[in-house]
């Protein structure tokens, strides 16, 4: 899993991908081991890493692509084991770097999914919608589906999406890998 890139999702391959990526993190983490206050904090924010699934960058930009492809790995399982879209493979950009167009794609014969995906602080969380939302809405007009995919403790539970009937709403949480979607 070193080098991040769009790759097709299915229930033949899920459990691989994902047991591939946990194993990768095995070891994430140990270069700021023993490291306090100010040497920690240099360390998270500037040192390179040398392992894990995003080597060559830092812990705190690591951290922050992890915590999104898991939103990704474990919301694009969750769907595809209950067949929640009419869609039996999903193309999914992991590493959070842009290159697509959006963070998630499937296509099937008369049906067009997109989506966006991030794992956001609450404080962070309507801005971040906002402009995720946008994109979707801006950009993919033919889609039949869009999806917005985050973290669960982004929200609190008294949280309700505006109904719009072609954005659901994938809310994860990467700890328990419960998932819920939401119309």
């Amino acid at each position: 899993m070193k080098n991040q890139k769009e790759r097709n999702l299915s229930l033949l391959n899920i459990n691989c991908i994902i047991e591939d990526y946990l194993n990768s993190l095995k070891t994430f983490g140990e270069t700021i081991q023993g490291k306090y206050g100010l040497a920690l904090l240099h360390a998270v924010k500037r040192d390179k890493l040398d392992d894990g699934p995003y080597p060559g960058v830092t812990f705190f930009e690591a951290s922050n692509r992890i915590m999104s492809d898991l939103v990704i790995l474990y919301g694009v399982e969750y769907l595809l084991r209950n067949s929640i879209f009419p869609f039996t493979e999903y193309a999914v950009e992991l590493g959070n770097e842009n290159k697509k167009y959006c963070d998630l794609k499937a296509i099937s014969s008369n049906a067009l999914l997109v989506g966006e995906a991030f794992n956001v602080a609450p404080s962070f969380f309507q801005g971040k919608k906002t402009h995720a939302l946008k994109k979707l809405n801006t950009n993919f007009n033919e889609a039949k589906y869009r999806l917005l995919m985050f973290n669960s403790d982004a929200i609190d539970a008294s949280y309700k999406p505006r109904y719009n009937n072609s954005t659901y709403y994938v809310i994860v949480n990467i700890a328990s890998k419960n998932v819920m979607v939401v119309q």
